[in-house]
């Protein structure tokens, strides 16, 4: 308790962890670009296209989800959370992971990948263990999610090491889908939930509605995906399972009063996110059935639509929470939501309706999701590093 008296930052997950996020989604996007211009060399890891897509995956979506269940668990569990020294550790860990991965250029690829895949395992340990002792089943599915991560990320040192050449794009094609199948689980609960705690509040008679059928078949069409990008990669196979699993992933949301949420910033956020998941199964389908779709736009939908809007909604919403103040969403995430879904449409579309403009509409959609995760830091900073307004622990 000492440690966390004089650092606030190490007294729960969410606290360095969104403070990383929102570093990393401003400096690897700004040197991604810088990359790209030639104004900066790349790592030299693999090449330089999949050294940005690991850094955004394993470095910046990872850090994301260290942050939301180092603080959830405890929660779930009924335990101690991960705190003080222990937590510094965890930062301490992913933070040596990035300064390998960023060094790879003058460190041998043993030691890069020894690094780098400390603190998926570091995560699963400090994740996990609470888990299984508490003998939480629902939250099981989480753990095999993150064992996959890892395996993922194994994968991808295993191709740089030249142990199994050509691993790398289809390990962070499966991590991209298992991503999105955490956001599926994660997402498909709060979502509602949240969205139906306001509905109490407004003292409307509406209700959420489950349809627990979708939930089901949304989830194992993702898992579905996941597994035939490895058996039958960019396929009529993924193809159908990415299609299923948009349509089951919209059918959710019929029933969660989206049109009521989107007069509520936080909540409109993530029912923003949970729809960019399902345009980013429909694209995915639609470039493997055979649309005129480049493979990386799809997988964009995802990446930069999915995973960057709802990182931003939770981490937005999760920080305010936690922090003792009201569920009001400042300026600085008003601006933040429509900064980071304008970089993501920029990024998909751009490149469909000007491909001979390709390199600035990764340039407007870059500098876009980089504006996002700047709004996030000027707005959050403050109450990140500082004790709850509340006064309680945490």
């Amino acid at each position: 308790m000492e440690l966390a008296r004089r650092h606030t930052v190490f007294a729960l997950g969410f606290r360095p962890f969104f403070l990383a996020v929102g570093v990393e989604g401003v400096a690897l996007t700004l040197a991604w670009l810088a990359v790209l211009y030639g104004w900066l060399p790349a790592p030299a890891w693999l090449d330089p296209f999949l050294w940005h897509a690991h850094e955004m995956l394993f470095g910046l979506v990872l850090a994301a989800i260290a942050g939301f269940l180092l603080t959830a668990v405890p929660t779930w569990t009924a335990s101690a959370p991960v705190a003080d020294a222990r937590l510094a550790g965890v930062v301490a860990v992913w933070a040596l992971g990035r300064a390998a991965l960023a060094s790879a250029s003058v460190l041998p690829a043993l030691l890069v990948a020894a690094a780098d895949l400390a603190f998926p395992v570091a995560l699963l340990v400090a994740v996990g263990l609470p888990i299984v002792r508490a003998r939480a089943a629902r939250q099981a599915g989480i753990v095999a999610v993150l064992i996959v991560l890892a395996g993922a990320n194994a994968a991808t040192h295993l191709d740089a090491l030249g142990l199994a050449p050509g691993a790398a794009r289809p390990a962070l094609r499966l991590a991209i889908v298992f991503v999105a199948l955490l956001i599926l689980v994660i997402g498909g609960r709060i979502t509602p939930s949240f969205t139906q705690n306001a509905l109490v509040r407004a003292g409307l008679g509406a209700r959420v509605r489950a349809r627990p059928a979708f939930d089901r078949l949304s989830l194992a069409a993702a898992a579905a995906l996941g597994l035939t990008e490895l058996l039958a990669p960019r396929s009529l196979a993924t193809g159908a399972c990415a299609a299923v699993a948009a349509l089951a992933t919209l059918a959710r949301m019929g029933g969660w009063q989206t049109r009521f949420a989107l007069g509520d910033p936080l909540l409109a956020a993530l029912h923003v996110g949970f729809a960019w998941v399902a345009a980013g199964f429909a694209a995915i389908a639609l470039a493997d059935l055979g649309a005129p779709v480049p493979p990386t736009v799809a997988l964009h939908a995802l990446t930069a639509g999915a995973m960057g809007a709802m990182i931003l909604a939770v981490m937005t919403r999760v920080a305010l929470g936690h922090t003792g103040r009201p569920l009001v969403a400042p300026r600085s995430a008003h601006l933040a939501y429509g900064l980071v879904s304008a970089g993501a449409l920029a990024r998909v579309l751009g490149p469909l309706l000007a491909p001979g403009a390709q390199r600035a509409a990764w340039t407007v959609a870059g500098l876009l999701w980089a504006g996002a995760f700047a709004a996030f830091l000027a707005g959050y900073t403050g109450m990140l590093l500082r004790p709850r307004a509340d006064g309680r622990p945490g």
